[in-house]
């Protein structure tokens, strides 16, 4: 497995993942806004050419916000979502802290958000929409 960078020609096939992932997805255009976009970073997990995951965030005046960590459904708890988070950090080692929301339910990223050096600051109420739900704010400060 190689992480790299997003290209143009990823957009249509991470729309496909989000849709696999979220049940409110980005659309092809959104992505591909995101590769023009001189904030964003987005990191993907590829293997044999093939997208199994990706990491997005945005770095403004010292701080990363994540925008989303995804994996597809049969590719999970093989450590690629770690792997994009690592990658993610090394990235990230200069910014003040690093900040992300988190469906309140979804223990298993948080585990590994927590595994990674990040702590509950606070709660979203009603943040996440279809299903509504609260999110937890997390962050990671600088070490």
């Amino acid at each position: 497995m190689e992480i790299v960078k997003i290209t143009a020609n990823d957009c249509r096939e991470l729309a496909e993942l989000d849709k696999k992932c979220f049940s409110v997805p980005w659309s092809e255009q959104s992505f591909s806004e995101e590769t023009k976009n001189q904030l964003a970073t987005y990191l993907l997990a590829k293997e044999n050419g093939k997208i199994l995951g990706y990491c997005g965030f945005w770095r403004v005046s010292g701080e990363a916000q994540v925008t989303n960590i995804a994996v597809l459904p049969e590719c999970r708890r093989n450590g690629i979502g770690k792997r994009l988070a690592e990658e993610m950090l090394k990235i990230c080692a200069d910014d003040e802290q690093i900040v992300l929301e988190v469906r309140k339910s979804n223990s298993a990223a948080i585990s590994l958000y927590k595994r990674l050096g990040f702590i509950e600051a606070g709660i979203r109420k009603r943040f996440y929409h279809d299903p509504e739900e609260d999110g937890i704010t997390m962050l990671r400060r600088k070490i």
